[in-house]
């Protein structure tokens, strides 16, 4: 297959088509109304199911008196006219629901009155309507809501519990949602499954992955302050991208609020060990501070066009000054960490429309420091080698903004544009001294790293009422992403001489320069008929379908230098490279320097071209049973163009066409309690990089990774079984079983021919995956009335599965990155009205596999062993609108530990911390 070169134009030109005739339709809607009179106002508002919170599109509003009247449209949101000025009175009425009557809707002259209005399903007994202010998002209650009326499995974490942690960003908060583990403080794993797996959208746009080893988004990018919830939905249902076994993540923004609201947040903080404390550090350039250090550290010319002939000489000579001369590991103090955020939100009348808008900027810098780091292999006779102690420490950098704004287009159209952008920098230092196998001599190893990376976001989408049964939405959206790790610099020195010397090896100075880009553009379109039936839930069918259009594009190169006349008393070599790398000794007609290019790395581009089309319906056969079922068809174009160090090019395609069918079961027990039956087939593709047949080498010591062109999708048949009660607005508790079949799973493995050096990747015949899901959410105030200010939360997840990889004398093991448990817990004190509250937090994961033992050998498998976490997180009121709180993070400080049998492969702690700040609220 060969990609179309004209594709990614067609695709801009469809998607600018349609933006065009939408707009062009929604026209008639935007015209500005007759301005109001001196004598008349306006009323606004929405008309949402009073239990589930679903909007009512279609619902009837009269204002008595005024011969006022109108159907809600979209997201059953409304707007009134030239209503006369004064109290009056509201009916509402909507087919299979209770009528409504408010009273004194207060309406004053050329001003908007909001409100929002909830309706109760006409076969309940109740004693009358509550009419309230604008919902608010975020709350804890608000999630809870948002998993009972979803379709299928979903777990949800609020703004509200997040504010109650010491998460700073996305990957932090999600590790509290049923079933979910954090692998390296940023890939997501559901239900113990991989982060290949795992797919993750901003307000349900898809968004590419900065990661050159990884088609995955490292959630902690997204900083909490721009979060309004994080939902994992873990059943499919054919309006969701087919590419998920364990879950769709979706980070969700706050929309507008309807009245103005303004914040501001400060914090800092304190860490033993590493505040005030000398820690390794890397030399800074550029404007770090604000992620924007790549300039001084871009490739230069003379190394971008060395032809690599020239192993020494002028041209070698030239490529060695270019380069920035860094390359020792820096003791400094370590600083106070900072966080601030702010935000301004509200709605304003237009043209006789309403335009809600809302924008939010958040700022962090802190530091780290592993003290205690260790790191080895296994070899002959499951023996310790190039065992490697040492520290580390990494200054972060994460900032990150949202503006949307939205206009509502009378009572049947809104139109929202969403963007943000994320922005995160870490400069990195390592030094560590060892025992390098190869030559059986004690070397120090310093390694300074900088990694640089962005997230921006752009969507345009609209909601359309065409008639009280027909409904329409669509998106338009366009993210990008960006990974620079420029100018990676590694020294070794060789320590087994009276004066340590410059380590002559072929890894002795070695510099490396990578980076990434991939933008992904996407349109989708969906349209909803809903049948209203009296006395019962509406029926609905629902038909749509999206484009996708992905480019990648990642390199990486790396030099080695070595010394042509070196012996190790020789003075030039003993001194710091900062010094013989200076230029002294590389001047024209020098012959010093030998260069030659690293061997691993390379470039490679990938092009995905993604189409699909599905049909579902949601139908209730019994007032006591609905049915959800439906098809997704996706089809898949991959192409994947890799090139070595050395110029050997491979190409690889893939074309995938599936029919991936679902079908759910929601069965209502009781008015609070409800059982969920699901059965679907999803999949999972290779990701680009495993597809390239290219090395990348980690440091000195360290272990290769080489992709594989064989590699082939992977089929998941999922079923599901859940029972959850809702004995409150805010309560919860829950019971599910899972089981996932797979055909043709990958899986990330040692290769034999090269001992336990190199990991590649590889399809095994088949896996199977099953576990018990438990969540509770209860106040404890039903024991004993002194216990009322206390809550619990808590959600475990045990987990088996096993892979057979088709190979004989392969014995059976668990899947890669399947954890056996997961547990999450915590307790919050919050006494009524005092706005008060405390709260324990308790995560741990169980033994897992991060890569598995070559086929046929008999060495043990790489597992993480498990880690306890507690966290202790404080909010209070302070005056004037302003509230403090003081987090207590990581209070046992378990070790981080990655095993191979008795070998501990990798092992260090990240220290205690303690955050205090304020923050300011204004409506």
């Amino acid at each position: 297959m060969s990609t179309d070169p004209h594709a990614p134009s067609r695709f801009r030109t469809a998607s600018l088509c349609l933006v065009g005739a939408l707009v062009l339709w929604a026209l008639p809607g935007v015209m500005p109304l007759d301005a109001q009179t001196p004598e008349t106002g306006r009323i606004t508002g929405q008309v949402i199911d009073l239990e589930s919170g679903q909007p009512l599109p279609g619902a009837q509003i009269l204002v008595d008196g005024s011969g006022s009247g109108i159907l809600a449209g979209v997201s059953g949101r409304f707007q009134l006219d030239a209503v006369p000025a004064g109290t009056r009175v509201l009916r509402v009425q909507y087919l299979g629901y209770r009528p409504a009557q408010l009273e004194s809707v207060e309406v004053r002259a050329g001003e908007t009155t909001r409100i929002e209005i909830r309706l109760e399903r006409a076969a309940i007994e109740v004693e009358g309507i509550s009419v309230v202010a604008q919902r608010e998002g975020g709350t804890v209650a608000t999630a809870l809501n948002a998993q009972r009326t979803a379709s299928g499995v979903m777990n949800s974490i609020s703004a509200e519990q997040i504010a109650r942690s010491p998460d700073g960003d996305a990957a932090a908060a999600v590790k509290r949602v049923s079933g979910v583990t954090v692998q390296d403080g940023k890939y997501v794993f559901v239900r113990g499954l991989g982060e290949r797996y795992t797919t993750a959208s901003l307000n349900g746009a898809r968004i590419p992955s900065p990661e050159p080893e990884r088609k995955v988004v490292p959630l902690d990018l997204f900083p909490s302050g721009l979060l309004e919830a994080v939902s994992t939905q873990k059943t499919f249902t054919p309006d969701q991208p087919g590419d998920f076994s364990g879950g769709v993540v979706n980070i969700r923004t706050p929309e507008f609020p309807l009245r103005p609201v303004y914040s501001f947040s400060m914090s800092t903080g304190y860490r033993p060990g590493i505040t005030g404390s000398p820690i390794p550090s890397g030399p800074s350039a550029g404007s770090e501070w604000l992620g924007l250090g790549t300039g001084p550290r871009t490739l230069p010319d003379p190394a971008r066009n060395y032809s690599g002939a020239a192993s020494r000489g002028d041209e070698v000579n030239q490529v060695v000054n270019s380069f920035r001369n860094s390359w020792s590991v820096l003791d400094q103090p370590g600083r106070l960490p900072a966080s601030l955020g702010g935000s301004v939100g509200g709605s304003t009348d237009l043209g006789g429309r309403t335009l809600g808008y809302l924008g939010s900027l958040t700022y962090s810098n802190s530091q780290e420091a592993r003290l205690d780091q260790r790191r080895a292999r296994v070899g002959t006779g499951q023996a310790e080698i190039d065992r490697y102690d040492g520290q580390s420490g990494s200054t972060s950098v994460l900032w990150g903004g949202l503006a949307n704004v939205g206009l509502l287009l009378g009572n049947h159209s809104e139109i929202h544009l969403n963007n943000s952008y994320n922005r995160s920098a870490d400069n990195e230092a390592r030094i560590e001294i060892g025992v390098d196998e190869n030559t059986r001599s004690t070397v120090q190893v310093e390694r300074l790293r900088y990694v640089e990376r962005s997230v921006r976001s752009t969507q345009l989408r609209g909601e359309h009422q065409l008639a009280a049964a027909h409904g329409m939405d669509w998106s338009v959206s366009h993210s990008a992403v960006s990974r620079a790790e420029p100018d990676r610099s590694e020294f070794v020195t060789w320590m087994d001489p009276e004066t340590p010397v410059w380590f002559n090896d072929f890894e002795g100075a070695v510099r490396t320069f990578g980076g990434l880009d991939e933008s992904s553009a996407e349109v989708g379109a969906n349209y909803t008929f809903t049948l209203a039936r009296s006395g019962g839930a509406p029926h609905r069918i629902r038909v749509g379908g999206l484009v996708r259009s992905t480019d990648r594009t990642a390199s990486s190169q790396g030099f080695r230098i070595q010394a042509f006349n070196w012996t190790p008393t020789d003075p030039r070599w003993q001194m710091r490279p900062e010094e013989f790398f200076d230029g002294r000794f590389a001047a024209n007609g020098d012959s010093e320097f030998l260069l030659s290019r690293e061997l691993s790395g390379g470039n490679y581009t990938a092009s995905d071209r993604q189409g699909a089309a599905y049909a579902m319906t949601e139908i209730e056969l019994h007032p006591r049973l609905q049915v959800i079922t439906g098809a997704r068809l996706e089809r898949s174009e991959i192409q994947v163009d890799a090139e070595n160090q050395l110029g050997q090019a491979d190409r690889t395609d893939r074309e995938y066409t599936d029919l991936l069918p679902s079908l759910g079961l929601n069965i209502e027990l009781t008015g609070t309690q409800q059982l969920r039956l699901a059965g679907s087939r999803t999949l999972a593709r290779p990701e680009y990089r495993e597809m390239a047949p290219i090395t990348y080498r980690e440091v000195l010591g360290g272990e290769q990774v080489i992709g594989n062109q064989e590699l082939e999708h992977t089929l998941i048949d999922n079923f599901d079984a859940r029972w959850e009660w809702y004995p409150s607005g805010d309560e919860l508790l829950s019971l599910g079983v899972f089981a996932k079949r797979f055909h043709n799973p990958i899986e990330q493995r040692y290769l034999a021919r090269s001992g336990t050096n190199t990991r590649t990747f590889e399809n095994a015949d088949s896996a199977v995956n099953y576990g018990i899901e438990a969540e509770v959410m209860k106040g404890l105030g039903g024991l004993d009335p002194r216990l009322d200010p206390l809550g619990l939360f808590m959600n475990v997840t045990v987990m088996r599965s096993r892979v057979n990889t088709g190979n004989e004398g392969d014995v059976e093991r668990a899947m890669v990155g399947q954890a056996p448990y997961v547990l999450n817990g915590g307790l919050t004190w919050a006494p009524v009205a005092s706005g008060l509250t405390a709260t324990l937090l308790y995560n741990v994961v169980g033994e897992r596999i991060v890569n598995a033992r070559a086929s046929g050998t008999q060495v043990d498998d790489v597992v993480e062993r498990p880690r306890n976490v507690v966290d202790l997180s404080v909010r209070f009121p302070l005056l004037a609108g302003a509230s403090g709180k003081v987090d207590l993070s990581n209070l046992l400080d378990a070790p981080y530990e990655v095993a191979q049998g008795s070998v501990v492969r990798e092992f260090h702690r990240t220290g205690r911390g303690v955050s205090v700040g304020v923050s300011w609220q204004f409506r």
